[in-house]
C-alpha cells in the first residue's frame, strides 16, 4: 500500500466523529445516515483504497448482481425456524449438597444432571466440575448456551433454555 494511503487512513483515527462524516460524504459522493466511529472509518479506509487501486472489475459487479438477484433476500429467519422453548416438564437432579463448584447461583452443583423435555427428545446435561462446564450427547461445552445452540441449532439463552432459575440470581 503506498505511503499516501497510509497516511490518510492512519490519520481517520485522529478525526472526530463529525469530521468522519464530512470526509464520508467526501470520499463516497452521498452524505452516511450513522455516526458510529468504528463503521465509517472501515468504509472511508475502503473507499480510499478501492479509489487508489481500482474497485470490483466490471465483470465481478455483474456477477454480484446476478448472485443478488437470485438469492432470496430476508429481512428476519422464517417462523418454522425460530423454537421457543417448548412446553412440557423440566427437571434438575441433585447428586450432590450444593458446593462453590460455579459462581452462578443458577447453576447446580458437579454431577448434577440438568433434565428437559424438547420437541419430544429428553435433553440431559451433567455439570462438570468448576471451569470443565458442561457434557451434552458426549460433547464438552463451556457454556449452557452452547448447549442450548446445539440442540436448536440457534443463539438461545441456556438458562432460559433449561428453565434455571433463582430468587437470588439478577434478572
Amino acid at each position: 500500500m503506498p505511503d499516501s494511503i497510509e497516511r490518510q487512513i492512519s490519520a481517520l483515527d485522529r478525526m472526530t466523529t463529525s469530521e468522519l462524516v464530512e470526509r464520508f460524504a467526501e470520499v463516497h459522493g452521498y452524505p452516511c445516515r450513522t455516526r458510529h466511529r468504528a463503521y465509517l472509518i472501515r468504509k472511508i479506509a475502503w473507499r480510499i483504497q478501492a479509489n487508489a487501486e481500482g474497485d470490483l472489475s466490471e465483470r465481478a459487479r455483474r456477477r454480484a448482481a446476478e448472485l443478488a438477484n437470485d438469492a432470496e433476500v430476508r429481512v428476519m429467519a422464517p417462523k418454522s425456524m425460530i423454537a421457543p422453548p417448548q412446553p412440557g416438564p423440566s427437571a434438575t437432579v441433585h447428586r450432590r449438597t450444593r458446593g462453590e463448584n460455579h459462581d452462578d447461583p443458577r447453576v447446580p452443583p458437579a454431577g448434577s444432571a440438568i433434565v428437559r423435555e424438547y420437541k419430544g427428545r429428553t435433553i440431559r446435561v451433567v455439570v462438570l466440575p468448576r471451569g470443565e462446564g458442561f457434557e451434552f450427547d458426549g460433547e464438552r461445552f463451556r457454556t449452557l448456551t452452547a448447549v442450548a445452540k446445539r440442540i436448536t441449532g440457534s443463539h438461545m439463552n441456556g438458562f432460559r433454555f433449561f428453565r434455571l432459575s433463582c430468587a437470588g440470581a439478577k434478572r
